[in-house]
């Protein structure tokens, strides 16, 4: 459990999101959430996860996302001594 971010704030927030059934009810819920800049960010980030997974170096990552080598290191960070949350979905996604 991440218990830097375990709140009740966060337990509601990802309650609502897993009452989410559909890609368009994502995208409606996350447009009224988040800014534009706010969701780029996020997708970007789980774009970086996947090509850091597949092994893609940082120079083709920064050609396909317009990442920083900033931004794909933290995600890297991540990838390696995080949570597991990225191997988690990519594993769930593959099926």
């Amino acid at each position: 459990m991440a218990n830097k971010i375990k709140d009740d704030n966060v337990d509601f927030l990802f309650e609502a999101i897993l009452n989410l059934q559909t890609l368009e009810e994502c995208y409606d819920f996350f447009e009224d959430l988040c800014t534009v800049p706010e969701l780029k960010a996020l997708s970007q980030r789980i774009v970086v996860a996947k090509m850091l997974r597949d092994k893609k170096v940082y120079s083709d990552i920064v050609s396909a996302t317009g990442a920083s080598t900033a931004t794909i290191s933290r995600v890297n960070r991540s990838l390696q001594y995080g949570c597991n949350g990225y191997e988690e979905i990519f594993k769930r996604m593959e099926k």
